[in-house]
């Protein structure tokens, strides 16, 4: 019950809603999160552990530099939650704009420097 309620408290907070609907297209750099957010590092960093530790996401590392993804679904509850967030994500216009912030940044920045 704990692990359940702990998943649920992780989308109580608007950041790491924000962070999950970038994560939907794909991994993403730190930095990259930090621009199309326009919020501190320390703070994604915060809400990035956060999600991690919720079992939300997962990261990997190269070099200096730290990419999220979303832990791909391992069961039919999973698979469903993720289904459920992405139609919220798709049917609100803030959740959009971050959406095409981050792809005009990745186009532009391209890879972490």
């Amino acid at each position: 019950m704990k692990k359940t309620l702990f998943l649920f408290k992780a989308l109580s907070d608007e950041t790491r809603l924000r962070i999950l609907n970038l994560l939907t297209g794909g991994e993403v750099c730190v930095c990259h999160l930090t621009e199309a957010l326009q919020v501190g590092q320390s703070k994604v960093s915060r809400h990035l552990s956060y999600l991690k530790n919720a079992g939300w996401v997962e990261d990997r590392r190269d070099g200096l530099w730290v990419y999220y993804r979303l832990v791909p679904a391992k069961t039919h509850f999973h698979r469903k939650e993720m289904e459920a967030l992405t139609l919220c994500f798709q049917e609100n216009k803030s959740f959009r704009q971050d959406i095409k912030t981050l792809r005009r940044i990745l186009k532009s920045n391209g890879l972490c420097e």
